[in-house]
């Protein structure tokens, strides 16, 4: 691929009122060795990329997804896929885009729709799993993240939607907002224990609004500006409390306020999230392809 110039998206996913968002490079799918693929974030200055592939020759598009992070292949990423629905509305033109989404060994519908300077995107990131914690995990992980058990809120959980994470509760934001994670130490408590990071929360008020910080050091991300998934998460788990809807806010303390959106319905299956953000394609970059 030497000599060639890659063309690159940077997409503004989980937009808040129309202003901050987490960058997220997104490309066409190119035949590009998973060392390159890892390089992007750094090159453009976003913590996550994501890989499109369209076929539509089936009736209706079928996009095929891949995510990177500076340490690798992620299996899922919801920030990631709003930010390759926006790409594709936009590259297609039109109110209104649907697609049929495979990532992370699922297929599933993925739609948006846009509204004046920005596109409200939404899917089904799929079954969340969800248990109580073990000792050794709370033993590990909640000194690392400075969280003593006498300053938790009730509810801690491991979550998972693709891999598992910590969910921890906090009783207010400003405890949340002091938050000053050992990340060496959060990074090999999540190594030794499979964890893909901590979601740290706030306790939801009556009208379902939280505030959330991500740290997932063992990925290569410190802190994300807006992590989907586990939002997800927070909504399956909230949903058994009777909180059917929730928008978290996430970013304040990287100054990129974000901001995503969580249902949780019973189904059939059992129980059935739809996560939702807004996002812009903020620019495109075409990159020479030797400087990944």
């Amino acid at each position: 691929m030497s000599g060639h110039r890659l063309p690159v998206a940077i997409v503004r996913a989980c937009l808040r009122d129309g202003q901050g968002g987490s960058p997220t490079a997104v490309l066409d799918e190119l035949p590009l060795s998973d060392g390159a693929r890892r390089r992007v974030p750094a090159a453009m200055g976003t913590s996550h990329v994501v890989f499109v592939s369209v076929d539509s020759r089936r009736g209706g598009p079928v996009v095929s997804l891949r995510f990177f992070t500076a340490e690798g292949e992620l299996p899922a990423c919801g920030h990631g896929t709003v930010a390759a629905l926006a790409f594709l509305a936009e590259r297609a033109g039109g109110r209104e885009y649907r697609a049929t989404i495979h990532a992370a060994g699922r297929v599933f519908p993925g739609w948006s729709v846009r509204e004046n300077t920005h596109v409200n995107a939404a899917f089904d990131p799929g079954p969340v799993g969800l248990r109580r914690p073990t000792a050794i995990e709370c033993d590990l992980v909640l000194p690392a993240l400075g969280v003593t058990p006498g300053s938790l809120a009730p509810g801690t959980r491991v979550a998972s939607v693709g891999r598992p994470r910590l969910l921890v509760p906090l009783p207010t934001r400003s405890a949340l907002t002091t938050l000053s994670p050992d990340f060496e130490r959060l990074r090999a408590a999540c190594d030794r224990l499979g964890l893909l990071g901590c979601y740290t929360y706030s306790v939801p008020t009556p009208t379902g609004r939280v505030a959330a910080r991500m740290f997932a050091p063992s990925i290569g991300v410190a802190e994300d500006i807006a992590n989907a998934n586990s939002t997800a998460c927070l909504a399956a788990h909230l949903a058994g409390q009777g909180i059917g809807d929730i928008a978290v806010d996430m970013g304040d303390s990287l100054g990129s306020p974000s901001t995503i959106t969580a249902t949780a319905q019973p189904d059939a299956s059992g129980l059935r999230v739809l996560l939702g953000g807004a996002a812009d394609v903020i620019r495109s970059i075409r990159r020479p392809s030797a400087r990944l």
